[in-house]
């Protein structure tokens, strides 16, 4: 079987924000990695995989023996202010040349599901960020990059052949425009299921809080929750995300920088986040809005244990008292109290890490959900009546 993977180029964006520090070998985000590693384990399907430039970057051929890399270059003219219609151009150009049986577009944020349902291919999307959602949560204004992306999700969407749910939140979302539905979660990095947690036991017990700096995750609010159990316990709440510069980013900075238990640690990459985990007493997610966040997945690879939102697709991933802890947004004296739970009751904490790693393996390796991925792939292509 001849896969075509349309994805983004994170270099892309490294090289418009520091501008000559690109890397050389393609990132394409963590869970169409962690997706294409699983692929590489398939012997019988050949990957291509697809990324729009708006200049030539340096990129192997191949990426796997199985898995080939295209940049497809396209004009600055063809991006957003055209509703990407060079990056369709660009890419059903180069599919013609691939001649793929399926073509998988992931996200539909920028170019990639669009272009999957314009290629002209038997085609399916994957929905990471529901962007008519967080376009909702986040008041998004006309013309801004947030609700231009919902209404190009709009438009795309009932033009697939089939949208890949990660959650059951997605596919209710997403119900009354499908064509046809699937869900299956997102697989993650390999490495993260190597990680040997071991809290430091002559270390503060230590949480992790990984997301953007805005509302929809929450954090401010999270932050004033526990301020009482900071003055009755011993522990310490990281923050880990790029740079915030608007007035939410602002509370922020100005709430940790008055509490000694905070701190701001900034951007993590891959490496430094599996040791940031490894030295987690428990992962925190107090989101407003969510569908799969990776940050959860990777927590229970890892046997962190996790406590977060019963929110978007959340509670397709944590089971509450089975693997992990459910606190609600809405009454923020939750969080405080799953919190020392977690701190108080050790055994606990590891049953809850034990039970997460498990259901790690067996839902999200990347062997699992790329086997699954081409059973969905096998029956796209039987409906389109390819051969």
């Amino acid at each position: 079987m001849r896969i075509a993977i349309l994805t983004t180029d994170t270099r892309e964006s490294i090289r418009e924000n520091l501008p000559g520090s690109a890397p050389r070998l393609p990132g394409i985000g963590f869970a169409p990695e962690a997706l294409l590693q699983g692929f590489a384990l398939l012997p019988d399907v050949e990957v291509h995989v697809l990324a729009c430039l708006k200049a030539p970057l340096p990129s192997p051929e191949k990426i796997t023996p199985n898995i080939f890399y295209h940049g497809v270059v396209v004009p600055q003219t063809g991006w957003l202010r055209t509703l990407y219609q060079g990056c369709i151009r660009g890419l059903r150009k180069q599919l013609r040349k691939i001649q793929p049986d399926i073509v998988h577009g992931q996200g539909t944020e920028r170019y990639c599901a669009l272009s999957a349902a314009r290629s002209g291919f038997p085609n399916v999307v994957t929905v990471h960020g529901n962007m008519r959602l967080i376009a909702a949560v986040n008041h998004a204004r006309p013309l801004t990059f947030q609700w231009l992306a919902a209404r190009l999700e709009q438009f795309t969407l009932p033009r697939t052949d089939g949208v890949v749910c990660i959650t059951n939140y997605t596919r209710e979302a997403v119900k009354n425009l499908a064509r046809r539905t699937w869900v299956v979660p997102n697989a993650v990095d390999a490495e993260f299921f190597e990680v040997a947690a071991a809290p430091d036991p002559a270390a503060p017990p230590t949480g992790l809080c990984v997301g953007t700096i805005e509302p929809r995750k929450n954090q401010n609010d999270f932050i004033r929750a526990l301020d009482q159990l900071a003055k009755e316990r011993n522990f310490k709440m990281l923050f880990a995300s790029g740079p915030a510069q608007d007035a939410y980013g602002q509370e922020f900075y100005r709430l940790v920088r008055a509490r000694p238990w905070c701190e701001h640690i900034g951007f993590l990459n891959r490496d430094q986040l599996q040791a940031r985990l490894a030295a987690a007493t428990f992962l925190a997610l107090p989101t407003r809005e969510d569908n799969c966040p990776m940050v959860v997945l990777e927590a229970m690879a890892a046997g962190v244990p996790v406590l977060a939102s019963n929110v978007g697709g959340v509670p397709d991933l944590i089971q509450p008292e089975v693997n992990g802890l459910l606190c609600d947004p809405d009454r923020p004296e939750t969080f405080p109290a799953a919190v020392a739970r977690l701190l108080d009751n050790r055994p606990l904490a590891a049953r809850l890490a034990a039970a997460g790693r498990a259901q790690a393996l067996n839902r999200f390796h990347p062997r699992v959900v790329a086997q699954q991925h081409v059973a969905i792939y096998r029956e796209v292509i039987g409906k389109s009546g390819k051969p």
